[in-house]
């Protein structure tokens, strides 16, 4: 488990870097700000994955699903946060397909592509011993 309180924080790099993003340019924010987003990002994060199991659990599940996050989050009355996730899961879905086919297509041209390991065969002697 985890053996300080500060290993669960959101690194401060990573939660500046979508503060950034999701800002106008000339915004600015304290590094105190910084660090109580990291901490309510992380607290959230805890509190999900928490009602997450619960709910994984309850189903006789081991391995949280895509699902259990949706309806922890239900649970918790983020029910705004549903439709938006249900459609990055789509389209990350749709986007691991296509990795995946590039994939086996890569790796079928790579081995139609390469000459066959052929071993040399020594061909015999035909000179006999003279007697």
């Amino acid at each position: 488990m985890v053996e300080k309180i500060e290993d669960l924080n959101i690194p401060i790099a990573n939660v500046a870097r979508i503060i950034k993003d999701s800002l106008p340019s000339n915004a600015s924010v304290s590094k105190e700000a910084r660090q109580a987003i990291a901490r309510a990002a992380s607290v959230f994060i805890i509190f999900l994955t928490s009602t997450s199991t619960a709910i994984a659990r309850n189903g006789n599940h081991k391995t949280i699903s895509g699902q259990n996050i949706l309806d922890a989050l239900e649970q918790m009355e983020f029910e705004g946060f549903l439709d938006p996730l249900k459609e990055f899961m789509k389209i990350n879905k749709e986007h691991m397909k296509e990795k995946k086919a590039a994939k086996i297509n890569t790796l079928a041209n790579n081995s139609a592509t390469e000459p066959a390991a052929e071993e040399a065969i020594p061909e015999e002697s035909n000179a006999t011993a003279a007697e």
